[in-house]
């Protein structure tokens, strides 16, 4: 059941809906001619990294990029993972009139959508992600991202942010996303690393999607090896991989004029 509320629209095109649980979920519905898309952005970024995606192919699809829970202007007021995530998302389908779309996710992202694809099969209609992981965060990193949120938290953001942003974007200049990152209330930063941390493992369900994959993944990425993207594809029973030289993790931003082409065939030729 979803419940409408007032829908805002301003400088950034944003709106907001509220599902049947009472989550408050921001979207931009960029409009265009084409089949719908939606998009799905990386931790701690928000619906303006896909900037580079519609100014690319924009006109030929529609694409709606969710800002997910506890990011950008969606809150988070208690622990969630990424499963509700997910069904945050089908219900802004659901807001929007649409039965199906295709959905595109960047690391976090990619996690969410793997799980909209295994909790409504019959609406995903093609599915790419990128530096992204099928399995739950090894517990040694795990750990070590606990650490840094913690001291992030005590010790304030300028201790771990430059860190974060290497991690994340590579040598992609991170001056625009430095400062919402230090922005991010503590609670909230705990909640969305928590989700991140703990997630479940879904390496042995991705069988179960019978929708086309494309999975693309950056040489270089620092925060998941290209092992990872191979194992997703291996598990997936129609899957593509594309590997991106030197590519960062946050790859759909930081090497959008490499990706963008793979991404526009593979709608092209699924849609």
């Amino acid at each position: 059941m979803i419940h409408s509320v007032e829908t805002t629209t301003g400088v950034s095109g944003m709106a907001t809906m509220t599902t049947g649980d009472g989550q408050l979920v921001s979207y931009v519905d960029h409009g265009g001619d084409g089949p719908a898309v939606v998009l799905l952005h990386s931790f701690l970024m928000d619906v303006t990294m896909w900037a580079p995606q519609v100014a690319a192919f924009g006109q030929q699809y529609r694409l709606i990029a969710i800002d997910e829970r506890g990011h950008g202007a969606t809150p988070a007021n208690a622990p969630f993972d990424y499963w509700d995530v997910a069904r945050d998302a089908l219900a802004v389908l659901d807001h929007l009139g649409l039965d199906r779309a295709a959905v595109i996710g960047t690391s976090q992202g990619g996690f969410v959508a793997l799980r909209m694809a295994l909790l409504a099969p019959e609406r995903v209609t093609a599915l790419a992600v990128l530096g992204t992981s099928g399995e739950a965060e090894d517990e040694q990193i795990a750990a070590a991202y606990d650490q840094l949120t913690e001291v992030w938290i005590a010790q304030g953001p300028e201790t771990v942010v430059d860190a974060t942003a290497k991690i994340c974007l590579g040598d992609y200049d991170a001056s625009e996303w430095t400062p919402k990152w230090s922005a991010v209330e503590p609670e909230r930063l705990r909640l969305i690393a928590n989700a991140l941390t703990r997630r479940d493992g879904v390496l042995d369900r991705v069988g179960e999607i019978t929708a086309p994959v494309l999975v693309l993944h950056g040489t270089a990425d620092l925060a998941y090896p290209v092992a990872k993207a191979e194992a997703l594809v291996a598990a997936l029973p129609k899957a593509e991989l594309v590997l991106v030289e030197d590519g960062a993790h946050f790859l759909s931003l930081t090497h959008a004029a490499d990706v963008n082409p793979h991404l526009e065939r593979f709608l092209s030729a699924n849609l």
